[in-house]
């Protein structure tokens, strides 16, 4: 967790230890004064009384200060969510949403020389882009799908998908950024980004759901367009209480529900256009990314894999 993110969460948990003192004095009151109320008597009752005179008077203490220690501990993930929001939103602000302009600009596309003009291309996988291939008939919209190679490296878009860390973590912040100035990058981070906050609002955090060791096979068999059993180990996250909460989310909740799925079609976009360019480390390190997480929860509990 970032300096940041504990020094935010300050406040919250001194006033939470402020209620467990609060607490644990009125407890403490109550028992003195019920100790001079009682009734007198000599030895009654002997050791077991008063071992459960003792038990009767910890036990109370015991419980509240354990629900400050849960307390302060939500407190500083909460604030480390909010931080990683905030950071999320600033470098959105700052970051251009297309290139310079040239003479007849695409959306979010490359522009041509100007000595040199020629149509943008959309290449097919598995053959590397050419921006030099000139296609007559390609509509403008198409170059809003320029894949990422032709903005930012596989590595970089990969580290961008896990998220930074915190607001010092400045190679994953520049990744982010990177990758975010191309429009079909910045459509897969945005909703993966929205997925995230949404689900940490409900406490479920990706830190906290490794998932099995990733295929890469299924992974390729994946983007490949397959489904079904061949696919079916993708679904690697296997913690019960995140998966029926999210299942209850995807049929309670209509603006959760919009957003997982415009995620899990951005992300399959995403994984037939990127995972063709990679080896077996790199598709590993991308499935265990914070946004590869929540693919693999998402579409375990949708079923998209079968």
């Amino acid at each position: 967790m970032s300096v940041i993110a504990k020094i935010a969460s300050l406040s919250r948990r001194d006033r939470i230890s402020s209620v467990g003192y609060a607490l644990s004095g009125v407890w403490l009151f109550l028992v003195a004064l019920f100790w001079m109320l009682a009734p007198g008597g000599e030895g009654g009752g002997g050791g077991i009384a008063r071992l459960m005179a003792v038990v009767g008077v910890a036990l109370p203490l015991a419980l509240i200060w354990l629900a400050v220690s849960l307390a302060r501990s939500i407190a500083v993930l909460r604030a480390e969510a909010e931080d990683l929001r905030a950071t999320l939103a600033r470098m959105g602000r700052d970051i251009p949403e297309a290139p310079p302009p040239a003479p007849k600009p695409l959306h979010g596309g490359i522009a041509p020389a100007p000595d040199a003009p020629r149509p943008q291309s959309r290449p097919r996988l598995p053959e590397p882009p050419r921006p030099d291939a000139p296609r007559p008939d390609a509509q403008p919209s198409m170059a809003l799908d320029a894949p990422p190679s032709q903005s930012v490296d596989a590595a970089t878009l990969i580290r961008a998908l896990n998220f930074p860390d915190g607001p010092d973590d400045h190679e994953a912040i520049d990744a982010l950024r990177q990758a975010l100035r191309d429009t079909t990058n910045s459509r897969v981070l945005r909703s993966a980004q929205d997925v995230v906050t949404l689900l940490a609002g409900r406490d479920i955090y990706m830190d906290d759901l490794p998932p099995d060791a990733a295929q890469a096979d299924a992974w390729r068999r994946f983007a490949a367009g397959e489904r079904g059993s061949a696919v079916a180990s993708l679904g690697a996250v296997h913690d019960d209480q995140a998966l029926e909460a999210v299942s209850a989310m995807l049929h309670d909740d209509d603006v959760f529900r919009d957003t997982a799925h415009h995620f899990l079609r951005n992300f399959d976009g995403l994984l037939a256009r990127l995972v063709p360019e990679l080896d077996d480390l790199q598709i590993a390190v991308m499935a265990d990314s914070r946004s590869g997480r929540a693919f693999m929860l998402l579409g375990r509990v949708a079923g998209a894999f079968g």
